[in-house]
């Protein structure tokens, strides 16, 4: 049976996790005055180098006495930096939930070798048991776990009295959700994530007490170059006045500096997390009413309002292999693909199958209520196709 598409489309259909959709009314021609061309260590270079720094702290309202740098490697080279460059004074506790917190903890234990090291797990779709964390020790933790769609609520469960540094990778939650900066002494994202800026490059932000740490701790071990945040036994201020460590794509930094303006211009931080909790919950009041559908996070104070994960509980589908469940799934995303009402909707490939859609601030709430309807005719869709394969 051919079932008619909806009459309304996704004005934009990026919906993809990372890189996520850039800001309504973003335009390429906006990025004109992009220091292309010169050096980036040039007097304008180092200038718009600064602005992007200084209007990170602006937007997400970062404590003056906090130091912004950006870093080479997206996210992921920030999180290393921190972590080859911190730890080792102090036992370790790492918290995993999803690939990229599993991903810290090979780090730590295999490549970093540290021994006194705790790690607190849980399932896809779950939290560790956050009051299991030592505060004597350096925590190392995602605040929103961008494969599960399950961020940790607040920052209460972090000692204010905390011997250790709290480390946290905020990528997909920074911009998107409160970030408790008193409890947390590092703090790293990319731009490619809730701004929907370029890749390449990643921001660190380091607590004076993680400012601290480094210039009292040398760790055992070499770091190479593009990790080192010190000299002398003091911290290179210059990386986080717009000196940077490696070479910056300045076309990159111009898009960062125009996402960050559009921030300012819809009302800062504060409406950025409204605007990514509107989304939300155009796809939590879908989900309440659609018995196809359900969230991988059970508990909805700790899902995300960004990277929103969702697995098909249809139960002529559940009881499928796991392998017909995962081709299931993408067919629903391939056939939204196809159309081009959604891209890369597809769940991350190391998490369960399911789709995942990214409902960040940059995209508009009138979009997310229309791919609702396209949800539900690529289902439709697929368990036909199913029911006449039996």
């Amino acid at each position: 049976m051919t079932i008619a598409p909806p009459p309304v489309r996704p004005r934009v259909p990026h919906f993809s996790s990372g890189p996520c959709a850039k800001h309504p009314g973003w335009n390429p021609q906006d990025l004109a005055a992009a220091v292309v061309g010169r050096s980036h260590r040039s007097k304008i270079g180092k200038a718009r180098l600064k602005r992007a720094i200084d209007l990170t702290g602006e937007v997400l309202a970062v404590p003056v006495d906090y130091r912004i740098g950006i870093v080479p490697a997206s996210d992921t080279g920030a999180v290393e930096m921190a972590l080859w460059s911190l730890l080792g004074a102090r036992p370790v506790t790492v918290l995993a939930w999803e690939s990229f917190g599993e991903g810290w903890v090979t780090d730590i234990v295999k490549q970093l070798k540290l021994t006194d090291v705790t790690v607190l797990r849980a399932a896809y779709g779950e939290l560790p048991d956050l009051a299991k964390v030592d505060p004597r020790s350096d925590i190392v933790f995602t605040w929103n776990g961008t494969t599960s769609g399950v961020r940790v609520p607040n920052a209460d469960w972090i000692a204010a009295d905390r011997a250790g540094l709290a480390i946290c990778d905020a990528t997909s939650g920074a911009f998107a959700q409160p970030l408790d900066w008193p409890k947390l002494d590092v703090v790293t994202f990319s731009w490619q994530k809730a701004l929907g800026g370029e890749a390449a490059h990643g921001m660190l932000i380091l607590s004076p007490r993680a400012v601290a740490r480094l210039e009292s701790f040398t760790p055992p071990w070499p770091l190479p170059k593009i990790f080192r945040l010190t000299k002398g036994g003091k911290l290179i201020e210059g990386i986080f006045q717009g000196e940077t460590i490696n070479t910056p794509s300045m076309l990159c930094v111009e898009d960062y500096i125009d996402a960050l303006e559009w921030a300012k211009s819809v009302g800062g931080v504060t409406a950025l997390h409204a605007r990514a909790d509107a989304n939300a919950q155009v796809i939590a009041d879908w989900v309440a009413r659609t018995p196809w559908i359900d969230f991988l996070a059970s508990d909805p104070a700790v899902r995300s309002n960004t990277s929103v994960c969702l697995k098909v509980v249809d139960p002529a589908v559940t009881r499928l292999s796991a392998d017909a469940q995962a081709a299931f799934a993408k067919s629903v995303a391939a056939a939204l693909g196809k159309e081009g009402v959604a891209h890369d909707i597809d769940a991350y490939r190391e998490a369960p199958p399911g789709l995942r859609i990214w409902c960040g601030s940059t995209v508009e709430r009138a979009d997310v209520e229309a791919l609702t309807l396209w949800l539900d005719w690529a289902y439709a869709e697929a368990k036909n196709a199913l029911v006449q394969a039996a």
